[in-house]
């Protein structure tokens, strides 16, 4: 029987590909310890191997925020609290403010 088509997470497949290049077992010791092919070790290891170099150059786009989105959510808010205010002072639940 063929076995179902698995999805491995990005931290399963760092903590294998890790492993690996410890060097502290083979990956035969490795597959049978993971549950995975040897040959699926081999192609995570040298993925981690040819992206490690991403790590510190700095050009991750997911250490800025996208300030257009945030500016957006920021105007969203304002207007969300503006109206919630006027509402509540309608219905004499809050004084006005200002």
């Amino acid at each position: 029987m063929k076995r179902k088509r698995r999805n491995h997470s990005a931290s399963f497949k760092a903590k294998v590909a890790l492993s690996a290049i410890k060097g502290d077992k083979t990956l035969v010791e490795l597959a049978e310890q993971f549950d995975v092919h040897p040959n699926q070790i081999s192609d995570w290891k040298q993925q981690m191997l040819d992206g490690a170099s991403t790590v510190f150059d700095g050009s991750r786009k997911d250490k800025e925020p996208d300030l257009k989105e945030l500016h957006a959510k920021i105007g969203e808010l304002t207007l969300e609290n503006d109206f919630l205010e006027h509402a509540l002072i309608k219905v004499g639940r809050l004084s006005a403010r200002k």
